[in-house]
């Protein structure tokens, strides 16, 4: 569900399109084996795959062959046991994946640096970030008659403005790398979580009566195109707004039952992943992975965001 799809052809082409912190995302991330029954038939491992990658990382491995692929993984297991004792566990996994996902989100952050910190001052300030990002538009807004194109552009920059300057901790309109990477992964930190609810309530909230409804939660979802029956997992996402989204039974979602959705405090997504991998893999039940154990389920691995895609491979030990 990778919260906006509102960016237009004429944007891509025009504006610098790195790190756009207004994109579509993932609402809420779920743990496999909730999902596990409906994708029993599809025995590739293409749902873990695309769950906790999205479809285009998970091409990476695609492109080698099996060989090399569990090349590359046994290497990667090698780094992943800390205490070196030949196994793998829970926690070594979850610590690895926590590992994998907070540089991600630095590296991510440093590759469109400079694409905004456009003075070199090794700040971004408001200013910067609106021209690279919105300058062609506001300085040509006659080539934007499109009433889609103008309604997406005079949304998407006051949330941009307002998400800046939240991420802006000492006000004075200008990030730095901490601050803005606070922006653009505002679900990386918890000052920036009331961002993301009121982020994801008005995308979802199609009438703007400041509340979800089940019709506009199904809506975010699933398009309901050809006018014929709703598919199963539709009955079940309705079933699931009824029984656990709509927690005072009113009808409707408000900011603190969507902060309960999107982030629910019990669930460690890390952690589940890990769980997961562990059981898929684990053929002794021991609760631990050998390498042989890992090398044997390379498949589910090697889409796994334990690997970082393969890219652990080309760097230094010290750098991991």
């Amino acid at each position: 569900m990778d919260v906006f799809s509102f960016v237009c052809a004429v944007l891509l082409c025009t504006v610098v399109a790195h790190g756009k912190p207004t994109l579509r995302k993932e609402r809420v991330i779920r743990d496999p084996e909730q999902n596990r029954q409906a994708h029993e038939d599809n025995k590739s491992f293409q749902y873990d795959h695309e769950a906790f990658l999205g479809k285009e990382e998970a091409k990476t491995f695609d492109q080698l062959t099996p060989e090399e692929s569990k090349d590359r993984l046994g290497k990667i297991v090698d780094r992943i046991d800390s205490n070196e004792d030949g196994y793998i566990t829970t926690d070594e996994l979850k610590a690895w994946i926590k590992r994998v996902q907070k540089r991600y989100v630095y590296e991510n952050v440093a590759k469109v640096w400079t694409d905004y910190d456009l003075n070199k001052d090794n700040k971004i300030s408001w200013d910067e970030y609106k021209q690279a990002t919105y300058g062609y538009y506001l300085a040509n807004p006659e080539e934007f008659e499109d009433a889609t194109d103008q309604f997406s552009f005079k949304k998407m920059l006051p949330r941009d403005e307002r998400r800046f300057k939240t991420a802006d901790l000492n006000g004075d309109e200008a990030a730095d790398r901490e601050e803005f990477t606070a922006f653009l992964h505002p679900e990386e930190f918890d000052r920036m979580k009331d961002t993301v609810v009121l982020e994801t309530l008005e995308d979802i909230d199609k009438n703007g009566d400041g509340h979800v409804d089940e019709d506009e939660y199904i809506a975010d979802m699933f398009a309901h195109e050809d006018g014929g029956p709703e598919p199963d997992w539709v009955k079940t996402e309705r079933e699931q707004f009824s029984d656990f989204r709509d927690l005072n039974k009113d009808g409707k979602m408000d900011q603190d039952e969507i902060r309960h959705w999107i982030m629910p405090q019990d669930y460690d997504h890390a952690q589940a992943e890990a769980r997961h991998l562990v059981y898929e893999s684990d053929q002794d039940k021991d609760q631990m992975l050998t390498k042989d154990e890992i090398l044997e389920n390379w498949n589910m691995f090697v889409g796994s965001q334990a690997t970082n895609y393969g890219e652990d491979l080309t760097r230094n030990h010290d750098e991991l």
